[in-house]
C-alpha cells in the first residue's frame, strides 16, 4: 500500500475512537521518523515491509486502549517533546493553564519554583524554559519517573534539579516563591478509572483518599512551612473539587484565593498566595 493508503486505512481500523485521524497520522510519522508534512507531500511512498510491520503491531495496541503516547514514547507539552512512560501520567492539554497561571503572578526577579509529583517533569520543564533565571526543583516519588524527568531535561538542555521522594520529604528547610502540583485526585471508586487512556496510567499518580481530597489537603497544609512570604500555591484538580479547594485555602489564612477553568470550561486550577508564617492566622491548625 501507498503512504495515502495506509492513513486511509489506519483511520478507518481506529474509528470510534477519540481521534482517529490523529492517531493515525502520529503513528505514521513515529514509524517512518517524518513529520507530518511528509504524510501529505509524499503519499505516493510506500512504506518498506518492516514499517508495515511495525505499524501493524502498534495499531493492534492501539486498538487494545494503550495510549498514543505510551506507544510512541513521546508527547508534547508547552511546545516541548517529552518522553513519556507507563511509569508517568500523561501530560494533558489542560494542565498548560496551571503554567499560564504561574507566568502571570511570577515576580519580575529571579525566582524560586518547585513541582512536587512532577511526573515527566511537564510543569518544572515549561516553567524553566519561560525562565531560564529561575532555580527550578522537582520533586518525585516513583523512581523510574523521576529518573525520566531528569532524562527530559537533559535532553531539552533545561537545567531543573530532580529530586527523589514523598512531597516535601527531600525539601527540609527550603522555601520557595512558588509551589505547584498536579497530585492525584481522583476517587478510588470513581468510574472514569475503567475507560481511556487511565486504565493504563498508574495508579499512584491518579489515586487518592478521602474521595480524592487527601494529597491536596496535605499540600495545603505542608505548603506554609516552604513558602516564602507572598509565595504562590498552584494546585491542579478535579473539576468538582475547586470549592472544597478554596475552602482548605481560607480555612489556613491564605489569601488571593482563585480557581480558573481549564479549556474545556471547567474547574481546574486553584491558586492562593501565603502571606506570611507569622503574619497569618490558624498557622498551626
Amino acid at each position: 500500500m501507498t503512504l495515502a493508503q495506509w492513513r486511509q486505512w489506519l483511520r478507518e481500523q481506529l474509528a470510534g475512537g477519540e481521534s482517529p485521524a490523529v492517531d493515525a497520522d502520529v503513528l505514521l510519522c513515529h514509524v517512518l521518523a517524518r513529520p507530518r508534512s511528509f504524510l501529505l507531500a509524499w503519499p505516493e511512498y510506500e512504506p518498506t515491509p518492516a514499517e508495515c510491520e511495525r505499524l501493524s503491531a502498534l495499531l493492534a495496541r492501539r486498538q487494545r486502549g494503550e495510549p498514543v503516547a505510551y506507544l510512541t514514547g513521546e508527547r508534547e507539552f508547552w511546545s516541548l517533546a517529552l518522553e513519556v512512560s507507563p511509569a508517568t501520567l500523561i501530560p494533558r492539554p489542560d494542565t498548560e493553564v496551571i503554567i499560564e497561571a504561574a507566568l502571570a503572578r511570577l515576580p519580575a526577579r529571579p525566582a524560586t519554583l518547585v513541582d512536587l509529583g512532577t511526573g515527566t517533569g511537564a510543569i518544572a520543564l515549561a516553567l524553566k524554559s519561560e525562565r531560564p533565571d529561575d532555580t527550578v526543583l522537582a520533586v518525585e516519588f516513583n523512581p523510574e519517573a523521576a529518573a525520566l524527568a531528569r532524562r527530559n531535561g537533559e535532553r531539552l538542555g533545561l537545567a531543573i534539579e530532580v529530586r527523589q521522594g514523598c512531597w516535601f520529604e527531600p525539601l527540609d528547610g527550603l522555601c520557595f516563591d512558588m509551589i505547584l502540583s498536579n497530585p492525584p485526585y481522583i476517587d478510588v471508586a470513581d468510574p472514569h478509572l475503567q475507560a481511556g487512556d487511565v486504565r493504563f496510567e498508574p495508579a499512584s499518580a491518579l489515586v487518592a483518599e478521602q474521595h480524592g481530597m487527601a494529597d491536596l489537603h496535605h499540600l495545603i497544609v505542608q505548603s506554609r512551612d516552604h513558602l516564602e512570604s507572598g509565595g504562590w500555591l498552584l494546585l491542579e484538580h478535579g473539576w468538582q473539587q475547586g470549592a472544597l479547594v478554596r475552602d482548605g485555602f481560607a480555612a489556613l489564612g491564605y489569601q488571593q484565593i482563585e480557581t480558573l477553568r481549564d479549556y474545556g470550561g471547567q474547574e481546574r486550577i486553584t491558586l492562593a498566595q501565603w502571606p506570611g508564617r507569622l503574619n497569618a492566622e490558624n498557622e498551626h491548625q
